[in-house]
């Protein structure tokens, strides 16, 4: 994998919410057949992140066909307003705000300082700033209050999809029982031949908030797949942070 696509996925893949007491959650609920769509919608949206700030180091290992690479990045956030990344040694840098991307490493020169095509082409589906947060954190990437739901389940998870599914984009959304936060959520574009599946392996419990402890995200366009697992450690909230980011003169920008 390039240090283009390093870099991207690491804008995506980095976000860790926990706090040094926090606690993993282990998840034994069982399904109930008679819970509503409205009903799973509501039960899912009281357990919606609140935090103001945060800060963590996070594991990614990429594996990119039959590459496979590891990486410890440190995270900052400000809720709805700023992720900032930076690669060990400070030879990568990014930061993403609502109105921007832009990123650097110093292995190539290199910097990019644009929108969100290049994050939305990487993973195949359209991304804003909400999109990204609520991918990270554990929540849909749509409004649940936007459209109209029917409910199913298999053993272990409740499944959402639209009462009237896109032909161009198929979404299915799995909660877990125990907590009603996301088990996974699934996003299909038939013909274009790409899914995008965020599996959340694994859940904490934060100051009384339910949080990702562990993600397993799977890109997949034509043959060519894409699978970054993700472990958040060592995760701070509610803490001053600072967000520092400068592009070094003399590096050349990536021009898509």
């Amino acid at each position: 994998m390039n240090i283009i696509k390093i870099g991207v996925a690491c804008i995506f893949l980095m976000l860790g919410v926990a706090c040094k007491s926090s606690q993993s959650i282990v998840a034994n609920g069982k399904i109930d057949t008679k819970l509503t769509a409205k009903q799973l919608i509501r039960e899912n949206g009281k357990r919606d992140a609140k935090f103001n700030t945060l800060q963590a180091k996070v594991k990614i290992d990429i594996i990119d066909g039959l590459k496979e690479s590891s990486y410890t990045i440190n995270l900052r956030m400000e809720r709805d307003k700023t992720i900032w990344l930076n690669a060990t040694l400070g030879l990568a840098r990014a930061m993403i705000t609502p109105d921007r991307v832009q990123f650097y490493d110093k292995i190539n020169d290199q910097y990019f300082d644009g929108d969100y095509k290049l994050l939305s082409d990487l993973l195949g589906v359209e991304l804003n700033f909400d999109k990204v947060q609520s991918l990270l954190i554990g929540e849909s990437l749509y409004n649940l209050k936007d459209d109209t739901y029917v409910i199913s389940n298999d053993e272990t998870s409740y499944i959402l999809q639209p009462k009237n599914q896109n032909a161009l984009l198929e979404l299915f959304l799995l909660f877990n029982p125990s907590h009603f936060k996301m088990d996974s959520q699934q996003l299909l574009q038939p013909l274009k031949k790409r899914f995008l599946q965020i599996d959340y392996t694994g859940y904490q419990e934060v100051e009384k908030q339910i949080l990702p402890q562990t993600v397993k995200i799977i890109a997949v366009e034509d043959s060519e797949e894409l699978n970054v697992l993700m472990e958040y450690k060592s995760v701070t909230v509610n803490e001053e942070v600072r967000f520092p980011f400068k592009i070094p003169s003399g590096f050349e920008e990536i021009i898509l």
